[in-house]
């Protein structure tokens, strides 16, 4: 019976040491800057300032490695020892997943919050999202979620604002040199053209540019 207490016990709980001290304040931002962040699948974020700030995938990284994991767990006794070695393993797996993705969006929200006055985002319908099956792993590996959460209370921390933009702004069919908007614009369309003013652009910086705009 121990082995199973302590199995449990490393699986499911976590184990904190809360410690009274007083931070240091951070200091608050006086940058004037405005950026558009456009987010997506194939790159998780497009600034308008031209940086272009790559997804994790973290899941997609491991989801073979995760899947052999779970087949050999289908094939054991459930409560024999080999099954809680794989059930071990594949938490273990999960946590690590977890932890790159946290990473990587604690590393650009930080970014964003600390160096610019204005973060300008758009409102995802990401519930919508995550019903297209297609995307739904790639919207839930990206961890959208987690990147407003985070960016929310960094802004307030670092003094920034945060600013959400409805989810209609037409931040993608809209020309961010002459203001010209598309009728419509396919989603295999990586480069926008405006057949108005004959600007040519990255179709996710096009739509970062006019985000910063959308507040300034």
């Amino acid at each position: 019976m121990g082995h199973v207490v302590k199995f449990c016990k490393e699986l499911f709980l976590q184990q904190s040491v809360t410690r009274k001290r007083t931070l240091p304040p951070h200091p608050k931002s006086n940058l004037k800057s405005i950026v558009g962040v456009d987010l997506g699948i194939k790159s998780l974020a497009t600034l308008s300032t031209g940086e272009v700030i790559e997804g994790a995938k973290s899941y997609k990284r491991y989801e073979s490695k995760l899947s052999r994991l779970q087949c050999l767990n289908r094939r054991k006794v459930i409560g024999s020892n080999n099954w809680k070695k794989i059930q071990l393993k594949i938490a273990r797996l999960h946590r690590k997943i977890a932890n790159i993705r946290k990473d990587t969006l604690h590393k650009l929200t930080t970014l964003l919050a600390k160096n610019h006055g204005t973060v300008v985002i758009e409102d995802l319908n990401i519930k919508g999202m995550l019903a297209n099956r297609k995307l739904a792993k790639a919207v839930l590996d990206m961890g959208f979620y987690e990147l407003r959460r985070q960016l929310t209370y960094k802004c307030k921390l670092y003094g920034s604002k945060l600013v959400v933009v409805d989810r209609w702004f037409p931040s993608s069919k809209t020309c961010s040199h002459c203001g010209t908007k598309k009728e419509t614009l396919l989603l295999r369309q990586r480069v926008f053209e405006c057949k108005y003013c004959g600007f040519t652009s990255d179709r996710d910086l096009n739509a970062a540019i006019n985000l910063s705009k959308a507040v300034s």
